[in-house]
């Protein structure tokens, strides 16, 4: 869905003299100070927690960012961090596949050889909020 809006917004959208895009590739994670007063960027990694000892976190555990990993790479990653073999690694898909479903987790599928990689999605959390909502907690407290 992202990509199509993305697609049809490059067709229809606004554009860019090379100047434009030359800055725009420079600088892509340069924030304005200004306008992130009062904001905080962080990873989803950070916020998203699995519960211990499961499945879903021996994968997120294991799952880089910048490189693309297979299924046996996986397990071998599993074995040296905690020492658990799983018999079947079948069960392990399953939760792959809800990952990817979810936009936490990239897949290719190049020369009938599987691969994924964790997505480095960032998010803004407004800390201004925050603080009006202690104001009003401390006030209704009075």
């Amino acid at each position: 869905m992202i990509r199509m809006f993305d697609f049809f917004k490059k067709i229809f959208g606004k554009k860019e003299t090379a100047t434009q895009k030359k800055g725009a590739e420079e600088k892509p994670y340069e924030i304005d100070l200004e306008k992130a007063h009062g904001q905080k960027i962080i990873s989803i990694w950070e916020v998203l927690k699995c519960n211990d000892n499961t499945q879903a976190f021996h994968l997120v555990s294991v799952i880089p960012f910048d490189m693309w990993i297979d299924m046996d790479e996986i397990r071998r990653r599993i074995w040296d961090l905690f020492q658990i073999e799983y018999q079947n690694e079948r069960s392990l898909y399953p939760y792959l596949k809800t990952m990817v479903d979810l936009g936490l987790v990239e897949t290719s599928n190049i020369g009938g050889k599987r691969k994924w990689r964790k997505k480095d999605l960032l998010i803004k959390i407004e800390e201004e909020e925050k603080e009006k909502e202690e104001i009003t907690l401390k006030q209704t407290n009075k």
